[in-house]
């Protein structure tokens, strides 16, 4: 007795909305250099003061390559 199979070809791949890269090569590159100044205590943040937490660290970056153009997606709304 033969039993039915069920095609593979029903599984895909999931399609998500953005197939494109979010962050730029440039972007990356600048939250790395950023990152290897606050690894060696070398960040400070605006006021002047050393930056402690790595989730600032990153935003300091970002915001930096958002200043100087690169392709970097936008603040969500507060």
């Amino acid at each position: 007795m033969a039993t039915a199979r069920k095609s593979s070809s029903s599984h895909s791949k999931k399609s998500s909305s953005s197939s494109h890269r979010k962050y730029s090569t440039k972007a990356q590159s600048k939250v790395g250099k950023v990152m290897r100044e606050y690894e060696h205590g070398k960040l400070k943040s605006g006021r002047g003061g050393k930056v402690k937490s790595r989730k600032q660290a990153i935003a300091i970056g970002i915001s930096e390559a958002r200043r100087s153009g690169a392709k970097v997606p936008r603040k969500k709304a507060a």
